[in-house]
């Protein structure tokens, strides 16, 4: 494969299993005549990404620390701040995890960027990517006073489950990776908590799913159009990362 061939040089994709993994697909396949990434399904969460990483690290024998390549980790994220909305583009500069223990007596641990990568990926999205410090959970943040918290807490602006496993796996091993999320909910409203529908491998349980949508319906309606529109960002934003077309201030 010809890096230079590529929009950015990014060969692998990383993206949550789903409708985010499906959207990134549909988006990459509708580029034709150039070399494209791959894309790996990751699951949901902290420990299940970690453990798929390094199954994958031990497995990948055609790595040489001399040609890694650069990874890109694309999906869904929420908002802690409202500067950011629903379908908003957002580019991670480093990303802290939620500490459990309220130790705030400790620094924060926090996990960088590749500061190139991040540049470039920002440069082919125009002013349409906003730079921000992501916050990683263990669990769904649904609670809009939660969330708010939790941004002042930790100077965070979006809230994942996979960003600081990914780098904490990936970065000590001299990747490079640049992580960019469109935000499906935002921090003004509450969403269904649906942290029990997530299953201990990272897979989404349809039956509490469900049933988590069915207890909270205003908030679950919210959720949903939310998401389609994040996904339809998202997708769009796959075209315009891999496709010689540039941003502008009307797309994506």
């Amino acid at each position: 494969m010809n890096l230079s061939q590529l929009t950015i040089p990014v060969t692998i994709i990383l993206a949550p299993q789903g409708g985010e993994y499906q959207a990134i697909c549909r988006g990459i396949n509708q580029i034709t005549g150039r070399p494209l990434p791959v894309i790996l399904s990751i699951p949901i969460g902290a420990e299940p990404v970690t453990k798929y990483l390094e199954t994958w690290l031990q497995t990948t024998t055609s790595l040489s620390q001399h040609s890694l390549p650069k990874i890109l980790l694309m999906g869904l994220c929420g908002s802690l701040s409202p500067n950011y909305s629903v379908g908003d583009i957002v580019v991670y500069n480093d990303c802290v995890a939620i500490d459990r223990n309220q130790d705030r007596s400790k620094p924060l641990l926090v996990q960088q960027c590749c500061s190139q990568l991040t540049s470039l990926v920002q440069q082919q999205l125009g002013n349409k990517a906003n730079l921000v410090r992501g916050l990683s959970s263990d669990r769904i943040i649904w609670s809009s006073l939660e969330k708010r918290q939790l941004g002042q807490s930790y100077q965070a602006d979006v809230v994942d489950m996979e960003g600081f496993a990914t780098l904490s796996v990936l970065n000590p091993k001299g990747f490079a990776v640049a992580m960019v999320r469109v935000i499906s909910d935002d921090s003004d409203y509450n969403i269904p908590d649906l942290t029990p529908a997530i299953s201990a491998d990272g897979s989404l349980k349809p039956f509490p799913l469900a049933m988590g949508m069915l207890k909270q319906p205003i908030a679950a309606t919210r959720l949903i159009r939310g998401s389609l529109r994040g996904l339809k960002v998202l997708e769009e934003l796959s075209i315009r990362l891999f496709s010689n077309r540039q941003a502008s201030t009307t797309e994506v």
